[in-house]
């Protein structure tokens, strides 16, 4: 009946073999052979070689989507069969879709019954198929438990090794808890395998539960005493993972410090091993991950770093550089010198080493080396200088990365020493400079020259050049700045004024910041430029009046000038015609020709400096005589950030110097309806309010802080006192040139008798705590706010600036702070000394800003909840 499958049965399945016997009667051999048959003629699902063929042949998009969603059809269909022999190929084929970004998830059950398969080959793919397509918010997560548990039990090492991988991927907290169990007991196995593997999946597990650290605490600690390096490394690298969630762990580890400095040790003497050589290196993976840990040991503790301090110079001499793997080494251990309590000479050989790094053909290893400078300058900044020709040759650099991080560095190793050779080569680089840099470059330049500038006239020069070469991408600030640098420098203006005439007469195109500038200078002192100037000095005799107003009509008839320069323009030549004589009937038909300018500020201008030839004639040599020196002003800016905060000019005037400081104060406070008390020697005299309708807010924005000021007509002010002279955020007012207070108000405060009262927590977020301890004068009003900053995170705090306002009402110095850099675990402090004549409730606003991995922070916070004996 059936010849074929008479004359060869070995195509039936075993089962049919089985029962293919005398007992059975005819109609069950049928079946069974029908059954076979069946099996036969089913067509073989497509190989997934033969699916990637077909998907890579595709010309368009939608012929591909056409081709997916074909196999996914007859994936669905075959996985309707409960016992289909091509699950395994057909879920490999559906991973690959869903690596292509189609949809994938009616796959889900189908890898759960591969993994409860007892072939390997089966669960090989089930469990891939897991990581790939389950996550904790599946419901089909919850059935895998099980079967991870089971195979964890396994006695075949690659299938425990295989439930192990998939638990670190997927593990929820759920499943984490209920498997961390089993999973310490593997790595205490006697297999080196599972040993490695578990400790990998306690690495996951920690890192989504860190409250099972404590679990894995006795099987890791026996790691490191590991012949097998794998299993070291794996070891290793859980103790990092569990140092830097933990400080207890942290500090239960640093007992190891002198296993880490053995093994690494017998590292570096070890001689060749076939097994672990790597480009003639021995096992390089182990000896960065060891560094990593003793880095994270040694932070902030002066006994664990003496104690690798011999090793890491080891390490630094011995190990290769001619390779790339050396250099990795090399560069772990530049970190971790760095970061521990090291000695000066191993600080100053990891300096040489990141200076051989600048060297490097390799543009990857130059960048690397200038960017970890630039993180570690502030450590030992002397070594640093003596790179200083080098990293100025990067400046040089075609890589635009390169240029950049060289530039940043260059500007964080100018000091008073050596200013005037590094503008000189940074004013080259700006003239070169692609114009991302030159809005960088060009305030980071006249930052540094405001700091360090030797005297007057180089400082001048050196903000001439800069607006000569950055030319339309200067910052607002630079202009500011530079106004007030001429405006202050009544010695210079004669000179200032004469070369920026010059400069104007020659015509600079696209320098819209330097022509805005120049006409300022014009109209405040075109006076000067009637008078021969030396010739030594500037190069110029006298001009004319004539050529002046030629000049400028030039600039306004312009059409490459912008509203702005046009503005000032107006502005400079309107103040002109109290300084010229012979040219004041030039200048009123100047003026009169914009009113009736299209551009509704340069018409408003016109129509109103007109009436000052008219109406209003004699008033005008008042209103536009010369303006006095202003006072020392410096912007809200942060070189490292970039961020600057400028005040905004009324277009084509001059912003007055105290509006400006204002403005910059004010910021912190958050408020502009308060007075901000100037920098003198003695406290100011309240200011008649002017307005006694209107209460003037208080420091917080919360109100009048009392009713005492309206007895006698005096509003709330505040004083604000802002520090340090480290930082270039805030030097409005320095702490060692001018104080809000004269040092005789706080005189004889050592000498009295003090009383220690409460502390408070002012602030406290993002690891970051200030803390006030408080001690009170018995003879006199004044207390003293003893501030300290605590850094509980695990990152250096740099650039760290603390500053405080209180109501004017009350009188306050603040000390310099004992650092500015403010490390892990460690610690700054700074005192405040506030006298409270009036005996009123004190309020206070502070704001810390500081540096965190290149990333600026800016909090601010009130305090109000002072303690209330403070004045008793």
């Amino acid at each position: 009946m059936y010849p074929y499958y008479e004359s060869d049965w070995s195509v039936l399945p075993p089962e049919a073999n089985r029962r293919f016997n005398p007992a059975f009667n005819m109609a069950t051999i049928k079946q069974v052979v029908n059954e076979a048959i069946e099996k036969v003629r089913m067509p073989t699902p497509m190989r997934l070689r033969d699916l990637i063929r077909q998907i890579r042949a595709a010309r368009t998009a939608a012929e591909e989507r056409s081709v997916v969603n074909k196999e996914c059809a007859y994936i669905r269909s075959t996985f309707r069969e409960e016992d289909s022999v091509w699950r395994c190929r057909n879920i490999a084929k559906l991973l690959y879709i869903h690596m292509l970004g189609y949809p994938a998830h009616f796959g889900q059950l189908e890898c759960l019954k591969l993994i409860a398969s007892t072939r390997f080959t089966d669960k090989r793919i089930g469990y891939l198929g897991a990581m790939l397509l389950l996550d904790e918010k599946q419901d089909v997560h919850l059935l895998i438990t099980n079967c991870l548990k089971n195979d964890l039990n396994s006695t075949t090492q690659f299938i425990v090794g295989l439930a192990l991988c998939t638990l670190g991927a997927i593990a929820s907290p759920e499943m984490a808890r209920d498997l961390a169990a089993e999973v310490e007991r593997l790595m205490k196995s006697p297999n080196a395998y599972i040993r490695k593997k578990a400790a990998l999946c306690a690495f996951r597990i920690i890192k989504r539960v860190p409250e099972l650290m404590e679990i894995f605490l006795p099987a890791t600690r026996s790691m490191l005493s590991e012949k097998n390096h794998g299993v070291l490394i794996t070891g290793v690298t859980l103790i990092t993972e569990m140092c830097e969630n933990s400080p207890d762990t942290l500090s239960h580890f640093k007992k190891i410090v002198p296993n880490l400095v053995r093994i690494l040790k017998n590292l570096i003497l070890a001689g060749y091993s076939p097994e672990h050589d790597v480009s003639g290196v021995s096992d390089p993976f182990l000896q960065v991950k060891i560094l990593k840990l003793l880095r994270i040991l040694g932070m902030n503790d002066t006994d664990t770093s003496e104690a690798m301090n011999d090793t890491l110079a080891q390490v630094a001499t011995n190990t290769e550089t001619s390779k790339n793997v050396g250099n990795t080494i090399l560069y772990e251990t530049v970190l971790s010198i760095m970061d521990i309590k090291s000695e000066g000479g191993l600080r100053v050989l990891a300096v040489n080493i990141l200076g051989r790094f600048l060297l490097n053909n390799d543009k990857n290893i130059r960048y690397v080396a200038l960017n970890t400078l630039l993180r570690t300058v502030h450590v030992d900044t002397s070594a640093v200088q003596r790179h200083r020709s080098t990293i100025l040759e990067c400046l040089k650099d075609p890589d635009v990365s390169i240029r950049r991080r060289a530039m940043e560095l260059s500007f964080a190793l100018i000091n008073s020493q050596n200013i005037r050779t590094m503008i000189k080569e940074l004013l080259v680089f700006l003239e070169k400079a692609d114009p991302e840099f030159k809005a960088q470059c060009s305030s980071g330049i006249v930052l540094a020259a405001e700091r360090f500038a030797p005297n007057k006239r180089w400082h001048l020069d050196t903000l001439f050049k800069v607006l000569v070469a950055a030319g339309n991408y200067v910052r607002d600030d630079v202009i500011v700045s530079t106004i007030q640098l001429i405006s202050e420098s009544t010695d210079q203006q004669s000179y200032m004024t004469h070369q920026l005439y010059k400069a104007l007469a020659e015509d600079l195109q696209n320098r819209q910041p330097l022509t805005q500038v120049a006409v300022w200078a014009i109209g405040e002192y075109g006076d000067l430029l009637l008078q021969t100037c030396n010739n030594e000095e500037s190069g110029m005799e006298r001009v004319s009046e004539e050529e002046v107003i030629t000049i400028y009509q030039r600039l306004l008839w312009s059409p490459q000038n912008s509203p702005t320069t046009k503005q000032y323009a107006l502005m400079s030549i309107t103040k002109l015609s109290t300084r010229f004589i012979n040219t004041i009937g030039q200048i009123q038909q100047i003026i009169r020709s914009y009113c009736s300018s299209l551009h509704i500020e340069l018409q408003q201008r016109g129509l109103e400096f007109s009436q000052l030839f008219g109406k209003y004639d004699h008033l005008r040599p008042a209103l536009l005589e010369r303006m006095p020196p202003m006072e020392v002003v410096r912007q809200l800016e942060d070189a490292q950030s970039n961020d600057y905060i400028e005040p905004e000019p009324k277009s084509g005037e001059e912003s007055p110097p105290d509006s400006v400081e204002s403005s910059a104060l004010l910021d912190l406070l958050g408020t502009d309806d308060i007075d901000i008390i100037k920098s003198t020697s003695q406290p100011p005299a309240p200011q008649p309010v002017l307005n006694s309708n209107q209460d003037l807010l208080d420091l917080l924005g919360l109100g009048p802080l009392g009713n005492e000021a309206t007895t006698n007509g005096t509003g709330n002010n505040i004083g604000l006192i802002m520090e340090n002279n480290n930082s270039n955020l805030f030097p409005v007012i320095s702490n060692h040139n001018s104080n809000f207070l004269s040092e005789d108000i706080f005189s004889n405060d050592l000498r009295n008798e003090s009383v220690n009262l409460s502390s408070l927590t002012a602030f406290n977020k993002d690891g970051l705590k200030i803390l006030f301890m408080f001690e009170r004068n018995k003879e006199n009003s004044t207390v003293t706010i003893n501030v300290t900053a605590l850094n509980e995170t695990k990152l250096t705090m740099t650039e760290f600036l603390f500053q405080a306002a209180v109501p004017r009402t009350f009188q306050i110095q603040m000390l310099s702070p004992s650092d500015t850099v403010l490390p892990s675990n460690g610690k700054i402090t700074q005192i405040l000394k506030i006298t409270n004549p009036t005996q009123n409730v004190l309020k206070m606003r502070i704001r810390v800003t500081y540096t965190v991995d290149g990333n600026p922070v800016v909090e601010q916070t009130e305090v109000n909840n002072f303690p209330s004996d403070l004045w008793e």
